[in-house]
Order: C-alpha cells, then sequence, then structure tokens
C-alpha cells in the first residue's frame, strides 16, 4: 500500500513536470514561429525539451502499469 501511495505522488510530481514542459515548448515554438518539428528551422531546445517530455509520458505510463498489476493479480486469485 505504501509503495502504491509513494508511486501515485511520483505519477502527479512527473505529469507537473510534463504540464512545465508543455508550456516551454509552446513558447519556443512561438518565439521561432515555426511548430512543426519536422522542419529544419524547429528550435533545437523545443526539440531536446519534447524528447525529455516524451521520455517523462513513457515513465508515467510504466508507473502506472506498476500500480495496476498488483491489483490485476489480487483479484484473480
Amino acid at each position: 500500500m505504501r509503495e502504491a501511495t509513494e508511486v501515485t505522488i511520483l505519477i502527479a510530481d512527473l505529469s507537473r513536470i510534463v504540464d512545465i514542459l508543455n508550456v516551454d515548448i509552446a513558447s519556443k515554438e512561438e518565439e521561432a514561429g515555426v511548430t512543426d518539428h519536422a522542419r529544419p528551422e524547429y528550435p533545437a531546445l523545443a526539440r531536446e525539451l519534447r524528447a525529455r517530455r516524451d521520455n517523462l509520458l513513457e515513465t508515467i505510463n510504466a508507473l502506472r502499469q506498476r500500480l495496476v498489476q498488483p491489483f490485476e493479480f489480487a483479484h484473480r486469485m
């Protein structure tokens, strides 16, 4: 139970960081006037922030799976 609480808190913290990164990405895109990350003019910093955000989203999904799996296991018995 304690681990589930800690994981839930971690997910919330990471989600807040993702929100901040989304704002930063939008800001850099607006400054450059480019929102298509496939274009060569796309800001390098925005590209790096997108990669960081995407990695955090993968981590959040993995943590959510970690929360669900013990629950599913307990209900199979």
